[in-house]
């Protein structure tokens, strides 16, 4: 089998992180910073908002699997709460106020963002031979500066973001869209991720071989599910890629 390109999932994969989205204060910095654009809510109120559009978001999509969009959950936040003071200001200022809110309450949910052991040595070792992608579930606000934080953006082309269409994986079309932007086809590619069902079973179900990373985070286990090879430590991927070519 000729194994042209490998697309990858994020965290729990390549990316260790770890966030806590149910910590009071995340919702009290946010607070605190609404106050200087005219908001005033407090932050009890504001963690009920931030989920309850969440939900209202992904219940308007009629998807399967919906994913939502937290920069138009923070533009929307501000258009329900915002008075003379937040009107007031630059168009500018308004346009890309949603986003600085949305990376301010990842920065403070945030514990941990790290490479797993080997990841980019691996990466530096492919990226000469093999075409190089990314589909996870996610948001673009977030995945594409922490993937520049740890020092991997720049391997991958394309990077599919679930939060950029409206649905999540296991649907095909995140996994299509990844082939695609790759000029890849799903039998000469291989998939690697950290959930039975999101990753292995999504990228399964068109064609794509499967290596499933045995990291501390994801589905472990899924009833029907069985991956094509099984990782336990980042770098034992290039003995997948060995395997497969000798199929």
């Amino acid at each position: 089998m000729n194994i042209r390109g490998l697309i990858f999932d994020i965290n729990g994969t390549m990316v260790d992180i770890e966030t806590d989205e149910g910590r009071d204060d995340v919702y009290k910095i946010v607070a605190n910073l609404l106050t200087y654009q005219g908001i005033s809510i407090h932050h009890a109120d504001l963690k009920e908002m931030y989920f309850n559009i969440m939900k209202e978001q992904r219940a308007a999509k009629n998807e399967r699997h919906p994913e939502f969009d937290v920069v138009e959950v923070f533009r929307e936040i501000i258009a329900r709460c915002s008075g003379d003071f937040t009107k007031k200001l630059p168009a500018e200022k308004l346009e890309w106020l949603p986003l600085f809110l949305a990376e301010a309450y990842r920065a403070a949910s945030r514990n941990r963002l790290q490479l797993y052991p080997g990841v980019e040595d691996v990466l530096e070792r492919l990226a000469p031979k093999y075409r190089l992608a990314i589909v996870s579930d996610g948001q673009s606000a977030w995945a594409e500066p922490e993937l520049h934080a740890v020092g991997i953006h720049h391997y991958f082309n394309p990077i599919i973001v679930s939060g950029d269409f409206g649905y999540r994986k296991p649907d095909r079309r995140l996994f299509e869209k990844a082939l695609d932007g790759a000029g890849l086809n799903p039998e000469e590619t291989i998939f690697v991720g950290n959930d039975m069902y999101h990753d292995i079973y999504g990228a399964g179900q068109i064609g794509m071989k499967t290596v499933f990373f045995k990291s501390n985070q994801g589905l472990q286990e899924k009833e029907g599910v069985n991956p094509d090879y099984i990782i336990y430590n980042f770098p034992e991927l290039l003995n997948a890629i060995v395997f497969f070519g000798e199929r």
